[in-house]
């Protein structure tokens, strides 16, 4: 009854909807939802160095932004946001925080507080006193792992170690000890080393990136705060997410009654490349928020857009007289061009905004990126596989199942 060339698209139709179908509810629970979804609360901060400490560079700002994850990761907090932006400028982005007096907003607000204590509790050196970034990673003679350290005093270091020879001289970020070194002799000079014993490589490398992490000369003044209500981000998903299946359905219908056969691939290849779109965004981690759905939003109009002008292409070949399968090659050779031509200068444009933009621009940016890579994939080669198993099954011969007219025909 039917051929095997139709048997063979019934089962990849019938393949993917069921791949669709069966993982789409995975999928749709391990999306992330931004902050403008989820609601929380967004801070951007100024980070300046302490008085008399040096300049901010991109270094001490990338440390400092890996300070505050810390500290919010160590609260329980989930998947919070911080990228430094410009020269001197921290943004924060916390998913559940609904108040500036948040314990959260007032943690971060603190300087990363690196001191050395003595015994009884005693400040002697706090992060100031060292180098920015001077701690190191070394080895001793019977290679073990060792910590280096610069700092700015060596009066006050031999001071302090003169003070406590014969005593721990414990280590501490914020309240959590993180090394009680022994202090064997009097050390005047402005390095000293921390000896790890049998501590491995990671401990060791871990010790030097926290004291470094507590020895950054910055502090962060709060420039602008927004409260974003989880109520109003659900709410514009939802009308969202209902749009956009009332307006899919709109297309679908569309194209289906304008291009008959060419039009039911486009269907099954845009619902494909919307799958697909949101499994590549879960893979990578990424973060949906109303931006990114703007830029999936406007890749499904681009597919579409694909779709018509393959679909046109193929139309105008028939009506030029030739048969069904040159049609099918011609139309779909002559629409290529055009369709990567707009793709790569779409790409072009999104990676520009992506460079030079920060945040939301960025994330619009990126998945505006990934939905025309996705939809090369999908809207022109998985479509014109479909098509060609269609058109070579000689079933489907007539003009009219592409839209095309017997007397719109030309004769050769």
């Amino acid at each position: 009854m039917f051929g095997k060339r139709i048997l063979a698209f019934l089962a990849v139709v019938i393949v993917t909807f069921g791949v669709i179908v069966g993982t789409s509810p995975w999928l749709l629970q391990g999306v992330k939802l931004g902050l403008d979804l989820k609601g929380g609360f967004e801070v951007l901060y100024q980070a300046k160095p302490f008085e008399g400490g040096s300049e901010v560079t991109p270094e001490s700002l990338s440390e400092t932004a890996k300070g505050l994850l810390k500290r919010i990761d160590d609260k329980g907090l989930v998947e919070p946001e911080i990228t430094p932006e410009g020269k001197d400028r921290i943004r924060v982005k916390l998913p559940g925080v609904d108040s500036e007096d948040d314990e959260i907003i007032k943690l971060l607000s603190q300087p990363i507080n690196l001191t050395f204590r003595a015994p009884d509790g005693t400040i002697k050196l706090n992060g100031t006193d060292f180098v920015e970034n001077g701690a190191g990673l070394a080895f001793d003679e019977l290679n073990r792992p060792i910590v280096t350290l610069k700092l700015k005093s060596a009066e006050k270091f031999g001071k302090v170690t003169t003070e406590l020879v014969g005593q721990p001289m414990s280590i501490y970020l914020d309240e959590t000890l993180i090394s009680s070194p022994m202090v064997n002799q009097p050390i005047n000079s402005d390095s000293a080393i921390i000896e790890m014993g049998n501590a491995s490589v990671e401990e060791a490398r871990d010790l030097r990136d926290k004291i470094n992490m507590g020895s950054l000369p910055l502090r962060l003044e709060m420039l602008y705060t927004n409260s974003v209500g989880a109520k109003l981000g659900m709410e514009s998903l939802k009308d969202t997410v209902t749009a956009g299946i009332i307006g899919s359905v709109i297309v679908l219908a569309f194209m289906i009654a304008i291009f008959r056969i060419p039009g039911l691939v486009a269907s099954i290849t845009i619902i494909t490349y919307a799958w697909l779109l949101v499994l590549v965004q879960n893979l990578m981690n990424a973060t949906l928020t109303l931006p990114g759905i703007a830029a999936f939003v406007l890749g499904v109009g681009m597919a579409v857009d694909a779709n018509i002008i393959t679909a046109e292409r193929i139309k105008e070949e028939i009506r030029s007289g030739k048969s069904m399968l040159s049609s099918l090659k011609s139309g779909s050779k002559n629409s290529f061009r055009t369709i990567m031509d707009a793709n790569i200068t779409s790409i072009i444009a999104a990676a520009v905004l992506y460079f030079i933009g920060d945040g939301a621009i960025k994330g619009f940016a990126l998945t505006m990126i990934f939905s025309i890579l996705v939809s090369i994939a999908t809207n022109i080669f998985f479509a014109r596989f479909l098509m060609t198993l269609l058109v070579r099954s000689n079933r489907f011969m007539k003009p009219s199942f592409y839209g095309v007219k017997e007397s719109e025909i030309r004769e050769l």
